[in-house]
């Protein structure tokens, strides 16, 4: 269980994260904005207080051993990067060189990048991607776990209910599946494109422990992974969260899922994010 002094750390480090999203999105005129400020919070805390990581990258002795996390949503890229960069896996300058051209930050992930596991960004590969690096840690009896950050628009892919139903099948209790359930894609609703729900029936019919939570509530996150960690079967956290969180005219908004701000844009983004 977290304490104030802890939650409040994190709240300030997932409001830095959402600035720096801003702010290379608005630096390189292009990227993903709404669903990286929709997921800050989650993020913020799996890497900060519940993933086994290794600043060190490969030169740390306990690299083998690292928990491993798939961005499968690897269009919100810019938010990777800023916990990485938090935890010192990058530099915090080199935030600054998202999406220019020869920079190791790219509008999707790569390993290219010190703290990136695999590339990622064809939507509803993210999970099978997952499965295998589960599968793997087990037939090595490695104790790690997998995370994998999901968008609730590509749970419309086939391809994310064979890994589900694979996950099941191997008795993955090493994967843990995030969902980022903010209702909105590119198209507008998740609901009027093509409804998933009732999505925790589905994942729970699939043979996984689900469990449903405030994507945006800094303890309900840490105690969901905390739980998850532990659970028999392969867990899948569906998080309920507000597309462009902390920007008020970005929030609910489709058209903030991938353009950037204009100047006018940027200061009022920034002004509502410093606290």
């Amino acid at each position: 269980m977290l304490n104030n002094a802890e939650i409040d750390e994190l709240k300030k480090l997932a409001n830095e994260n959402r600035q720096n999203v801003i702010k290379m999105v608005y630096n390189a005129q292009s990227g993903h904005i709404g669903g990286a400020l929709s997921s800050a919070d989650i993020l913020t805390v799996l890497y900060h207080k519940c993933m086994k990581t290794v600043p060190g990258w490969k030169d740390n002795k306990d690299f083998s051993n690292r928990d491993r996390f798939v961005l499968s949503k690897g269009h919100v890229s810019a938010l990777l990067f800023s916990v990485l960069s938090q935890l010192g896996y990058i530099p915090k300058e080199e935030l600054m060189t998202f999406r220019i051209m020869g920079s190791r930050l790219q509008g999707h992930p790569t390993p290219v990048c010190p703290g990136v596991e695999v590339a990622t960004g064809s939507l509803g590969q993210g999970l099978s991607i997952a499965c295998g690096m589960a599968t793997g840690l087990k037939l090595d009896k490695n104790p790690a776990k997998v995370f994998v950050l999901m968008g609730d628009g590509e749970t419309q892919e086939g391809s994310v209910w064979e890994g589900f139903m694979h996950a099941a099948h191997r008795k993955l209790d090493n994967l843990v599946a995030i969902i980022d359930r903010n209702g909105l894609q590119i198209d507008g609703l998740t609901e009027k494109v093509k409804n998933v729900a009732p999505l925790d029936e589905k994942i729970k019919a699939f043979g996984w422990d689900v469990i449903e939570i405030d994507g945006h509530d800094i303890a309900s996150i840490y105690d969901a992974i905390e739980k998850a960690e532990s659970n028999s079967n392969p867990t899948a956290i569906i998080a309920n969260t507000i597309k462009g969180k902390g920007v008020s005219f970005m929030e609910n908004n489709a058209d903030w899922h991938g353009r950037a701000p204009k100047k006018e844009e940027f200061e009022q983004a920034i002004a509502e994010l410093t606290v």
